[in-house]
């Protein structure tokens, strides 16, 4: 079997939980990182023996002896990695969201389309159990006609503040439960009317984000992202959703409520189905997308659980909450 030589593109947190997911799939060799931190490329690179480092991404590009990169830079720093990868003629997995603004998705779109590499926006939760379980269900007709959808995906302070530096609470998450909602219901957003605030002014980014979308299927859709929960609150990612059908409805709890942990700080609900480690080894559901989009690479197949132009809609429509909270008014699409 031949194994596909990976580059990792970017070492901060969650760079870092790539390296060591991919090092755990019996496809990938990873053979590079980069990071502009010498500190940080030393550090990952002799933790997980990585024999190639690079500072600039251009020449882990121009490696011939790397088919694939990941791609884990800030949203504001995808399109230009992105853009040289695919010119390179690497396949491409980006993390969502897939850039920070339309025009930047048009762009990453177009040089897609012009190569036959394999590229894929990376949202995890299309690759978690209960919410593709929950595909399956809608598809199938059981829940009849969608009408109504709410989500919510809510963090501690201590995770996000670092986070809301970068990228608001709204964009930041909201784009995982949007992507689902527009995915189970096959439809587009025709409007939005969102709200937002911001807890820590010292912060340049909203930590609290309401959105409702009416789409064109009829269907009301609310996402709600609260990144400023007490510091001891117990769960990791607070991640709940409910989906309402003319003939059914689906309740999806995904904080983690079903891991309990008590210690002598109290109950926590610590975060079991993304990256866990067990045994030493990295599990979870991005393991399981990494698995499929390495296995797309090897059979010479484009990715299908998500498109380019998914991915492109949904920041697309995130970015319209933004305006309209901004403007306090309605949006039309």
């Amino acid at each position: 079997m031949n194994r596909i030589r990976c580059g990792v593109i970017g070492l901060g947190w969650f760079g870092e939980h790539h390296v060591d997911t991919l090092q755990q799939l019996p496809l990938a060799d990873v053979t590079a990182v980069c990071t502009r931190r010498p500190d940080r490329l030393h550090e990952v690179s002799a933790r997980y023996r990585i024999p190639k480092t690079f500072t600039d991404y251009r020449r882990l590009l121009a490696d011939p002896d790397i088919d694939l990169v990941t791609i884990v830079t800030h949203v504001d720093e995808h399109v230009e990695p992105t853009l040289a990868a695919l010119a390179a003629g690497k396949h491409v997995f980006l993390e969502k969201p897939m850039a920070g603004t339309v025009e930047d998705c048009d762009r990453i779109i177009a040089a897609a389309r012009s190569t036959d590499r394999a590229f894929m926006v990376g949202h995890v939760c299309r690759f978690d159990t209960v919410y593709a379980l929950a595909k399956e269900e809608i598809a199938a007709g059981r829940l009849g006609r969608i009408v109504s959808l709410h989500s919510r995906r809510n963090l501690a302070k201590w995770i996000t503040e670092t986070h809301l530096k970068k990228i608001s609470a709204l964009f930041g998450d909201g784009v995982h439960d949007l992507d689902l909602m527009l995915w189970y219901t096959g439809a587009s957003p025709k409007s939005v009317y969102a709200l937002t605030s911001n807890t820590r002014p010292e912060l340049p980014h909203d930590d609290i984000g309401w959105a409702m979308y009416r789409l064109d299927s009829g269907a009301i859709a609310v996402i709600e992202n609260v990144w400023s929960l007490p510091k001891n609150a117990p769960f990791a990612i607070d991640a709940r959703m409910e989906i309402i059908g003319t003939e059914g409805a689906i309740y999806i709890d995904n904080s983690g409520s079903h891991y309990t942990l008590l210690t002598r700080d109290g109950l926590k609900h610590p975060q079991s189905t993304y990256w866990p480690k067990v045994h030493g080894l990295r599990r979870g559901y991005l393991k399981e997308e990494f698995d499929y989009f390495l296995k797309c690479v090897a059979n010479g197949e484009k990715p299908t659980v998500i498109t380019p132009e998914e991915s492109r809609a949904v920041v697309h429509a995130v970015r319209m909450a933004e305006r309209s909270a901004r403007e306090g008014r309605v949006v039309e699409f």
